[in-house]
């Protein structure tokens, strides 16, 4: 029976508990014990008679001698033992990660069945750096560099290799990002672009089956939304989703230019090599993730040859996917990863590693041919500047939307007033309204203005100076008053113009900070996986416009659109005060503005300012902000979603705040199974 079949008919059934945990005793009892072989005798055969007969026989008997030793018995034929079944389970503590049995966290409690995020000892806080990543595993191998003497660039990459192996959901080496960083030595700071680009056949017009979400409006209009024909999906899963991986170019780039030199890009992956060689604890995030996405694990067998257990594992457990707890290891990744050490980014963009790519998104409708490959680079450019209450702000540039949106958010926040904020208070319903209108504004000049602007690069920064200049912000905070709702329109920012104007953390005591927000997009990417060697491919190509008369539309070698803001915040004179980053798509923007406006307006520590409740542009809100404040922002005239207590939806803050106390704070956000480490 194949696995396919196996995984079908145990779901079917009704036992694929992905996220359930099965202990070790309960295991071995419902697998039961092969009974032990039959003992061989012990005792001797009757012996022979020593006495001769007392009547001579008519016939003479033919003389024989007495057996010396009696006979041997012959041992009943048994099967060997089957070998005792034992499936690993453990949980994520903080002596499973870092060996280390003096410090005290777990994920989850080993007491709890249901294995749920445990909210306390997200954070850390240390004298010489700090990690703050989406899981416990990569932001050690991040502390670990540090400690062997690389610097905040090598420590970065290593968190990027093993966040491919530990948090694959997520992101990865099949995916791209950003990376922002400042040099402690010169006081710089820098931008890499290592998005995923569109392939050299990506075709406007007939790359996706579209068509306008409306059949009345005008098809040529840049504002009509355009969206993938139902049913197809041609956009989010298959060879059509993928575009062309930038994150193994990217932190190769990054460590060949900005590392410590003391370390090889060999020994950054080492950490990942490891972890998927000897295997880390699931944590209930994959898990999940894993159980949501149980038809694609059977539709796409390169993914199900992963994460669905084989055949005997699945019917000893009664269970066709990995669950919280088990221990997983991703011998294919080794490969993979094994291979970039021996030969470099080479092996990924002109090596076999690549022809397996090309074979499986082209299997499943792609058309990418090795140049696509071959042709990709990282690229450096300017970072986007901004200021918020003498505070620095550096985030990035486009085709990040994300660090022109937050500084505009920023500077409509400053510009409405500071001082009346903090009266209002902080998350109450006056302040939320505030920002959400903010944040409506925002956006609204998002649709229209940001975009891959290619080789206009003059252009590019003409839009982006304007949609952070402080006048421009002063207009757009006039329009919210305190009881009544903005048209969220896009306005001219030119006429305002003038001429002054991914994610992880890793920060050391010298000031070298690096945060880089990098993706694979949806929940495990297209759902592909290049055969036999373990890596998740994006789907990033779903961040183009739909519609083909947008400047946002796909074309060959461009970026889309992106939300990832990995910021950087400096004090006025330009010494570090904090790194922040979030995932989570379009509501990255305004998890990454709250964190800031946390942190500077409100003066919260790192981990408060993370834990804090959260909202969206569309009032989308964490129900622990109170049912009254909820109450009184739908009597203004919002439409509020209830977004439950804590939501994965509203991102997944990391920072690392340069505190007063002169000690490294790191906030990690317990909406997922995030963890900081410092030291």
């Amino acid at each position: 029976m194949s696995k396919k079949e196996i995984s079908r008919r145990l779901f079917l059934k009704g036992t694929a508990a992905a996220g359930a945990s099965v202990a070790a005793a309960s295991l071995l009892a419902a697998c039961g014990n092969e009974p032990a072989p039959t003992a061989a005798p012990t005792a001797a055969p009757t012996a022979a008679p020593t006495a001769a007969p007392t009547v001579a026989p008519t016939t003479a008997a033919p003389t024989t001698a007495a057996p010396t030793e009696p006979p041997a018995t012959e041992r009943p034929v048994t099967e060997p033992p089957a070998p005792e079944f034992v499936w690993e389970t453990g949980v994520t503590n903080a002596e499973s990660v870092t060996g280390d049995p003096n410090r005290n966290w777990t994920l989850w409690d080993p007491a709890d069945e249901t294995k749920t995020l445990s909210r306390e000892g997200r954070g850390d806080i240390g004298e010489n750096g700090a990690v703050s990543s989406p899981d416990a595993w990569s932001a050690w191998a991040g502390v670990k560099v540090m400690q062997a003497g690389g610097n905040a660039v090598d420590a970065a990459a290593a968190v990027a290799f093993a966040i491919s192996v530990c948090d694959p959901q997520h992101s990865g080496i099949g995916g791209g990002g950003f990376m922002t960083m400042r040099d402690a030595k010169t006081g710089e700071y820098r931008f890499i672009n290592f998005r995923e680009t569109a392939p050299t056949y990506a075709l406007d017009g007939n790359y996706w089956p579209v068509a306008p979400r409306n059949p009345d409006a005008d098809p040529t209009d840049p504002n009509t939304s355009w969206s993938v024909v139902a049913g197809t999906n041609a956009s989010t899963s298959g060879g059509r989703a993928v575009g062309v991986p930038g994150t193994v170019a990217g932190m190769a780039y990054a460590v060949e230019n900005y590392g410590s030199g003391k370390m090889k890009l060999a020994d950054l992956i080492q950490p990942a090599v490891d972890l998927a060689k000897n295997g880390f604890w699931m944590g209930p995030t994959t898990s999940s993730c894993l159980e949501n996405n149980y038809n694609n694990l059977l539709k796409y067998p390169e993914f199900g040859k992963v994460y669905l257990l084989d055949e005997a594992t699945a019917e000893q457990l009664d269970r066709p996917i990995y669950a919280t707890g088990d221990k997983f290891t991703n011998p294919d990744q080794v490969k993979t990863l094994e291979l970039i050490q021996e030969l470099g980014p080479d092996a990924f963009y002109n090596g076999e590693i690549t022809d397996a790519m090309i074979n499986v998104i082209n299997k499943y409708g792609g058309v990418f041919i090795k140049d696509d490959f071959a042709n990709y680079t990282a690229k450096e450019k300017q970072p986007v500047e901004g200021e918020f209450m003498g505070k620095k702000i550096i985030s990035t540039p486009l085709p990040s939307s994300g660090g022109t949106c937050i500084c505009q958010i920023l500077n409509i926040m400053e510009a409405y007033g500071t001082d009346k904020l903090k009266e209002y208070g902080h998350n109450s319903a006056m302040y939320l309204h505030v920002l959400q209108q903010a944040m409506a504004l925002t956006y609204a000049d998002r649709g229209v203005y940001l975009y891959d602007y290619g080789e206009e690069v003059e252009k590019e920064r003409a839009v982006m100076d304007a949609l952070t200049s402080k006048e421009y912000a002063k207009y757009l905070a006039s329009l919210i008053t305190e009881d009544g709702m903005v048209e969220a329109v896009a306005h001219d920012p030119f006429e305002f113009e003038h001429q002054d104007t991914v994610s992880y953390s890793v920060a050391d005591k010298e000031g070298n900070i690096v945060t880089v927000t990098f993706t694979v997009n949806g929940i495990f990417g297209a759902k592909l996986i290049p055969d036999g060697y373990g890596f998740i491919l994006n789907n990033e190509m779903d961040d183009f416009n739909k519609n083909p008369y947008h400047p946002g539309h796909i074309a060959p070698g461009k970026y889309p659109l992106s939300s990832m803001s990995p910021t950087i915040v400096l004090n006025e004179d330009g010494t570090p005060f904090m790194t922040c980053g979030s995932p989570g798509g379009a509501t990255i923007i305004a998890a990454v503005a709250q964190v800031i406006l946390n942190v500077v307006l409100f003066g919260m520590e790192a981990q408060e300012a993370v834990n804090a409740p959260r909202i969206n542009s569309s009032l989308s809100v964490e129900n622990r902000v109170g049912a009254e404040v909820m109450d009184q922002l739908t009597a203004m005239g919002h439409k509020v979603t209830d977004w439950g207590e804590w939501t994965p939806s509203a991102g997944s803050n990391q920072i690392i705040v340069y505190d007063a106390d002169g000690k490294l704070h790191a906030g990690a956000d317990p909406r997922r199974d995030c963890k900081a480490w410092a030291f």
